[in-house]
Formats: C-alpha cells, structure tokens, sequence
C-alpha cells in the first residue's frame, strides 16, 4: 500500500488515497502505523476518499484507532495532496468530513522541493503545488449538548465555567468545531503538567465523548500561546480545531480582537472569526508533504 506522510504545523499523519488504495479496518490501520516505534509514526490516520456533492471526503482516525470527526491540520493537508496531485484541479474546493462540507481555498506556487532529499512530490504539469491553505471552518458551536458538555446548572453556554480536576478548580470555555474542545487559560503554558492533566480532562465525566484540551496564555490582544491535549492521541504540536476553538474562547471572554495568531509548538496559525458578518472561523496555515512510501 502507498502512503504519504505529511503534516501541518508538525501535527503529522499518514495519508492514505483511497480513489486508488482500499483500507479494510481504518482505525486498525491508524493503530498501527502511527506507531513512532513499530510503525511509521504519527498522530493519526487520515483517509482521502470519492465523496458524493463534494471534491473529497476525509476520513481520520487517532494515533489509537479512534475516530474524529474534524482535523484543521489534516484537511490542509487533504487539500494540498489533491491539488498537488490533480485530482481537484482548482485552488476552490469542498472537503467533507465528519458530515460536515469545508470550503477550501488556496495559494498555489512553484513547489518547494525538500530540501533534504530533492524530491518533488507534486504530479501537476504546470509545476505548481499549494503553499498555503484557508480553511472555512463554519459557526462554532457553544450550546453545551451539541458540544457534547454536561453540567448539572443547565447554562445555555460554557464560558469561564467551574470545572473540578481532582481537588482544583478550572475555568473553562467549551466550544465545538465539530469536535469538541475544553480551553483553559494559564499563566504559563511550559509550566503546565499536561500528561497528567490531558489524560483527566479527556475523560472527565463532564464530557461524554471525551474532549480535546487546549492549554492557552493570553499575551496580547492578537497573540496567544497554546499547548494541546488531544483525546486519543496525547500532547501534539499543534491542532487546526483547537486553533480555532482557543481564539473563539479568547474573544468569548474578551481577551483578543476577532482575529488571532496562534503559537503553538509545531508552527503558527492565523484564525479569524468573522462573528460581524456572517459568524464563521476561518483557519489559515501551511501544509507541508515530508515524503511518500509503502507499506
């Protein structure tokens, strides 16, 4: 089987073309190739397949087999591969995930040939590849049973709400990006013990499907830091929805403008939501191809 590995702002996974390849047991798959010892290493497994009313379906699994419904960084990534290799011939395209249609648009140019290796990986005639991607990630949501949250007050939204991890109290903002996300603001991130902490926020009984965790320090009203715990895969360098959802709960609390630069371990992402117009977040970041295989 083929596959190409790639990543976006270093949250890396294997990329498997299923118009040309076929997966029996996805999540199986995901288990074992993302393996940084017995396999090829990664966060994840993500599957680019034929969709019905739209260009692509992307289908991603966890470094654990788990399902996801949403991967800001892997859907970049899905675009960059397709247009990369011709099977969406336009810089204007739609991504289906999750349920969910993602518009997509990006920024093509000459491709940047690994510096490593001097290998190209684009397929295109025209020598082109695409260098930036602009991800409309739709409306977040904020009522706490379609995030999925649970708390016993009944609040018709979760911000700067108490949250007891063991013996301490958090306050934490909840949003969805289609898939969920618990954001917490610190002083500082480095500090923060985020393997024993991650693991007790995912399966905390507040969230029934588990959540993603975003550890978040403010530094001005357009620059936040964040650190990422994400449910089934551990601490990564950086997550596309948790991006997005850490700058909608910044402006939710009146920490940052509407649009915000996130730093994040593996690279910055630049997420505006455009709540004055029409209401939806909109990610801008890289993609990058590391290189190809088989297995």
């Amino acid at each position: 089987m083929k596959f190409t590995k790639m990543h976006g702002c270093s949250n890396d996974y294997v990329y498997v073309d299923c118009f040309t390849e076929k997966v029996e047991n996805m999540g199986v798959f995901a288990k074992e190739v993302s393996d940084r010892h017995k396999g090829i290493g990664s966060d994840g497994a993500i599957f680019i397949c034929p969709a019905e009313g739209a260009d692509c379906e992307m289908k991603m699994y966890n470094a654990d087999g788990s399902y996801s419904e949403m991967c800001g960084n892997g859907i970049r990534c899905v675009a960059k591969y397709v247009y990369d290799k011709g099977i969406v011939d336009k810089k204007d395209m739609t991504i289906l995930s999750g349920g969910q249609l993602k518009k997509i648009h990006l920024e093509a140019g000459p491709e940047r040939v690994n510096d490593l290796t001097g290998t190209s990986f684009s397929t295109r005639e025209d020598g082109m590849a695409a260098l930036k991607v602009r991800v409309d990630m739709g409306e977040p949501i904020l009522e706490p049973d379609k995030i999925p949250v649970i708390f016993s007050d009944g609040c018709d939204r979760v911000i700067s709400h108490d949250l007891f991890v063991d013996d301490s109290n958090y306050k934490v903002t909840c949003v969805s990006m289609g898939n969920p996300h618990c954001v917490v603001f610190v002083d500082h991130v480095g500090t923060v013990p985020i393997e024993q902490l991650g693991t007790k926020f995912e399966n905390h009984l507040a969230f029934p499907n588990r959540i993603n965790t975003e550890f978040v320090h403010v530094m001005d009203r357009q620059n936040i830091w964040m650190r990422v715990w994400e449910r089934g895969a551990g601490e990564t360098l950086a997550c596309g929805t948790g991006a997005c959802a850490a700058a909608v709960a910044c402006i939710l609390n009146n920490l940052t403008d509407d649009r915000v630069n996130v730093h994040l371990k593996g690279g910055d992402l630049d997420i505006l939501w455009d709540r004055n117009n029409d209401g939806r977040v909109y990610m801008t970041g890289g993609a990058v191809t590391v290189f190809e295989g088989e297995i």
